[in-house]
């Protein structure tokens, strides 16, 4: 799972990007710079199997974040920018709300909503030029050859380039099963998944909740997109610190949680994902699977061959594993269930996987 930060310039997004996976290192896209970086999402239900198992290893699950150059024209004219932009499964938007004279912005003032906008209509424009020189080409092939497929296609592109021609975003659009086949090659930028990760001031710490709740009236229920609200000076802070003195200052600021879980979750929730553990006396591990997964889909994240040669899941909430001590005591419980292929997986099932 791979997403993109993205915004314009002065917003906090590679300082958020440094925080979330510690790399400093830059990369090339083309003629411009990125970075590429691995977080390891909090999971305290691997804290609290391993104290049950001791295992040597705990894994936790990771989310793949790229901190691409500012947006602009020019940067959505480079081909390699928009090539690498289009392999990513989400965009994370950082959108500056914190005031601080020192920091000018680029638009001369601060306004999430603007900038928002302004971002979208460049992904809207980039995506409309794709469907316009696609549209010379079905059209060309029309008039050779009458082929459904082309119809179909003609008709599908249609109603991209009337939804981009209104300035919306392709997130927003209905398909059909089909239709999503048809259309996922090209690949639009307006159309992936969008977490606006909101950049708050320091003085706004202690009520980040209120502070989401008011921008996500404020910036609108739209379709594929998730709010979140950080804290960039004070996560900096906390990068720099031990376990201890980070709780201590959390605790100072008002802070429940750590920003790199609030904008985990909001990701996880974005794209529809949930993790399951598997945990045994060698290692504890958290697995990330899509939302409503049965069980042999969930046996092939492990490994291929779990899927293809499935027999039959063993499962139990991580919590009764815990509570009771491990296998032995869910076992007598009757909590340690059997399940077949057909099982749908719940966030934070432990799986034991049969297979031949």
């Amino acid at each position: 799972m791979r997403t993109a930060i993205i915004g314009l310039p002065m917003t906090g997004k590679t300082s958020l990007f440094t925080i979330l996976t510690g790399v400093h290192e830059a990369a090339r896209v083309g003629s411009l710079e990125t970075r590429i970086g691995i977080a390891k999402v909090p999971d305290p239900r691997l804290d609290a199997l391993a104290k049950i198992f001791d295992p040597p290893k705990i894994t936790q699950a990771v989310v793949e974040y790229v901190d691409f150059p500012a947006i602009s024209k020019e940067a959505l004219r480079d081909p390699s920018y928009l090539a690498s932009l289009r392999v990513v499964d989400a965009l994370a938007h950082v959108l500056r709300i914190f005031e601080d004279p020192s920091v000018p912005h680029e638009k001369g003032s601060v306004d999430a909503a603007r900038d928002r906008d302004d971002v979208d209509m460049e992904l809207v424009l980039s995506d409309l030029v794709v469907v316009e020189k696609r549209l010379e080409r079905v059209e060309k092939d029309r008039k050779k050859i009458r082929n459904p497929e082309l119809d179909q296609e003609h008709d599908l592109l249609m109603r991209c380039k009337a939804m981009l021609e209104e300035n919306t975003p392709l997130r927003g659009m209905t398909l059909s099963t089909d239709e999503e086949k048809r259309i996922r090659g090209f690949q639009f930028l307006s159309q992936k998944p969008m977490l606006y990760v909101l950049n708050a001031g320091e003085e706004d710490a202690a009520k980040l909740a209120e502070v989401e709740k008011a921008y996500r009236e404020k910036l609108g229920a739209k379709p594929g997109t998730e709010v979140a609200v950080v804290c960039g000076k004070i996560e900096a802070e906390l990068a720099e610190l031990g376990p201890d003195e980070a709780k201590e200052l959390m605790g100072s600021y008002g802070l429940a949680e750590p920003g790199l879980l609030r904008i985990i979750t909001a990701t996880y929730s974005l794209l529809g994902l949930m993790s399951f553990l598997t945990a045994g006396e060698t290692e504890v591990r958290a697995w990330t699977i899509p939302q409503s997964s049965t069980a042999v889909k969930a046996a092939g994240a492990i490994h291929s061959d779990f899927e293809k040669k499935f027999i039959r899941a063993e499962v139990v909430n991580w919590k009764n594993l815990t509570d009771l001590g491990g296998y032995p005591g869910v076992r007598e419980k009757g909590l340690l269930r059997l399940e077949g292929k057909e099982y749908i997986v719940k966030d934070g099932d432990v799986l034991v996987i049969r297979h031949s």
